[in-house]
């Protein structure tokens, strides 16, 4: 089995970073030892290179080899060299026990929208050229609308052509951050996977702060949401990716309703 950890949002800086939330998720992540951890941007709440400082060491204390992509904080104040310098390049491409995961930087400087843009299509599609047990791509920014996050400013400008690129690529799983909500959404054969904020209570609704797990064990991928502190973590996802066949998926808004 492989395991993915993906965790988003941590907002150092903000005064709504709590770091007793940050340290438990580090904690917990490294206990299960997962073979990646992919973190999807907004790691400051400015840009600015002390919250970077802080947040890299943050980061640095994952155990499991980590990739990051900026999100909309990280790219003001010209945050972006902060990032390449303290955190790492801003499009990559990995390969981890037969999983192929991309990640591409959506964000724009001092914008809260963001866009991939088509000069960036052709290496993601030469990315995903190649055959792979599961293909992953992660961005910062919503690439379909969220229930609970406000009107849909938040989704990639460019949605609907890279949708049509990541689908026609093979791609199974798409990873983002951005607004704080957990979710899944399935379209065709591809799930977009939402991750929370995993240390800040600047909160929508009754979302608590939590990161996810991607497990692939064979041809099925489990996707589980862990809130810090939980003792369980809560199946959110389930599929098969050869046939395609849904095997699960939570219903309804994860804006959660109190008890």
């Amino acid at each position: 089995m492989v395991r993915i950890a993906h965790l988003s949002d941590l907002h150092v800086g903000s005064p709504h970073f709590v770091p007793n939330l940050m340290n438990r998720a580090i904690q917990e992540i490294n206990d299960l030892s997962p073979d990646l951890a992919v973190a999807t941007g907004d790691f400051t709440d400015e840009g600015f290179r002390d919250e970077y400082r802080t947040a890299a060491a943050y980061l640095r204390q994952v155990g499991a080899r980590l990739v990051a992509v900026p999100g909309n904080h990280d790219a003001r104040n010209v945050g972006y060299v902060h990032f390449e310098e303290m955190i790492g390049p801003r499009h990559w491409a990995v390969r981890v026990g037969g999983i192929a995961v991309v990640g591409a930087d959506s964000s724009e400087p001092d914008l809260d929208s963001g866009q991939i843009g088509r000069e960036r299509y052709p290496w993601i599609a030469e990315q995903f050229a190649g055959p792979a047990d599961l293909k992953v791509y992660v961005q910062h920014h919503h690439l379909l609308p969220i229930p609970g996050t406000g009107r849909e400013r938040n989704i990639v400008n460019d949605a609907g052509d890279l949708l049509e690129l990541l689908i026609g690529s093979g791609v199974n799983l798409v990873l983002t951050g951005h607004k704080h909500v957990p979710y899944v959404w399935r379209l065709e054969n591809l799930y977009v996977v939402n991750a929370g904020t995993v240390s800040s209570l600047r909160l929508r609704g009754h979302t608590r702060p939590a990161y996810n797990i991607i497990e692939l064990d064979g041809d099925e991928v489990r996707i589980l949401r862990k809130h810090p502190f939980a003792p369980d973590a809560a199946l959110i996802a389930h599929m098969n990716i050869r046939t395609g066949q849904q095997l699960y998926r939570e219903l309804g808004s994860l804006v959660e309703q109190p008890g």
